[in-house]
């Protein structure tokens, strides 16, 4: 039979083993109510408050320029095709820039969860799960 059980209060704490060989690490799982008491926690408030502050803003920018595209390339179909050098007009130019934009806010989003979130995300499981646990001294 395997460890999990059909009730879930049968299940209070595993440790779960790495099946990496260079750093086998050992960490506690956590119960349901170590999750529902770590979302109530200030440092998971803070966490989910700084993702949102990055998130819900960045959306609302992206979302506005891609709507002002499409709206340009629907009624300023004069404007867009204007010629800005050989065959390039700037609906070329625009569409364009939904790519870059893409890939800006992509790269602004890791360097910010980078210096942000996973710090903080990091302290956070180590709370819940316990550090790993190191063999032979590593």
């Amino acid at each position: 039979m395997s460890p999990v059980t059909s009730t879930s209060h049968a299940i209070k704490e595993f440790v779960v083993t790495s099946t990496d060989p260079v750093s086998p690490q050992q960490r506690r799982v956590p119960d349901g109510q170590a999750f529902v008491e770590m979302q109530a926690s200030p440092e998971f408030q803070d966490l989910r408050r700084r993702l949102r502050s990055f998130v819900f803003p960045m959306t609302a920018v992206f979302l506005s320029w891609y709507l002002l595209y499409v709206l340009l390339a629907t009624y300023a179909d004069g404007f867009m095709a204007t010629k800005v050098f050989g065959n390039i007009n700037v609906g070329i130019i625009l569409g364009l820039g939904q790519f870059v934009s893409t890939f800006v806010i992509t790269a602004l989003y890791v360097r910010f969860a980078n210096r942000e979130l996973d710090p903080r995300a990091s302290l956070i499981r180590t709370e819940l799960e316990g550090a790993p646990a190191q063999e032979n001294g590593r």
